[in-house]
């Protein structure tokens, strides 16, 4: 069991340290050696876990959906726009979602799948949308597919924008705009004044989070 712990915690601690580095110089300009310095383990550790940097690359970029659990809401909107906020607050403060973005937006390597991160943020969308529209919170129109297609691009165009902008400082002010805006036009109208999308949402989450976990 030690041995196992131990060998996660090396894993992990690679995962933090090619995050870094991806996050600093990007994918083409880093280094097997860089990311080796900045762990602290053997090249022989980093092989055991990663056979590549694609592989390491890969291995950051399947970190950005984990979120980690959320507290359940009275309704699946809500739950909707807690992830949304919370995925732009570890934009800002988690270097590990940081760069498993920006590796999907880079042009990084032939033959490698960047559209994962894409394909498993639209789901987890459709999949709150879907449930969303079982318990009745949906105008009829409303495509699950379509509207969480529509706003995982729209999310990927603002944080982008935002980190040209601005390093993100205003990503989660934006973020709540945006939902502003798409909400009324999937919601009933009776759910639209329950629903939080203050922009301190996140952090309120997450206090919460940590609360129930050391209560």
């Amino acid at each position: 069991m030690a041995q196992q712990a131990r060998a996660i915690q090396t894993r992990q601690s690679i995962l933090l340290a090619a995050a870094a580095v991806f996050d600093e110089r990007g994918y083409g300009s880093t280094t097997i050696n860089e990311i080796l310095a900045r762990a602290g383990v053997t090249r022989g550790a980093l092989y055991f876990h990663f056979a590549s940097k694609e592989e390491l690359a890969l291995g950051v970029m399947e970190a950005q959906m984990d979120l980690g659990p959320l507290p359940p809401q009275l309704t699946k909107l809500q739950e909707l726009v807690d992830q949304g906020l919370l995925l732009a607050h570890q934009l800002r403060h988690d270097p590990l979602v940081r760069a498993s973005v920006g590796l999907a937006m880079e042009p990084w390597g032939e033959g490698l799948d960047r559209s994962a991160p894409f394909r498993s943020w639209i789901e987890r969308l459709r999949t709150l949308l879907e449930a969303a529209r079982t318990q009745g919170e949906l105008l009829p129109h409303v495509s699950p597919e379509e509207t969480a297609e529509l706003l995982a691009g729209a999310f990927t165009g603002i944080q982008e924008m935002s980190q040209v902008l601005c390093e993100r400082k205003d990503l989660q002010r934006r973020v709540a705009v945006m939902l502003h805006h798409v909400l009324p036009s999937i919601s009933l109208p009776a759910l639209l004044p329950t629903l939080d999308i203050a922009e301190d949402r996140a952090e309120r989450l997450l206090a919460l989070r940590e609360a129930q976990e050391h209560g």
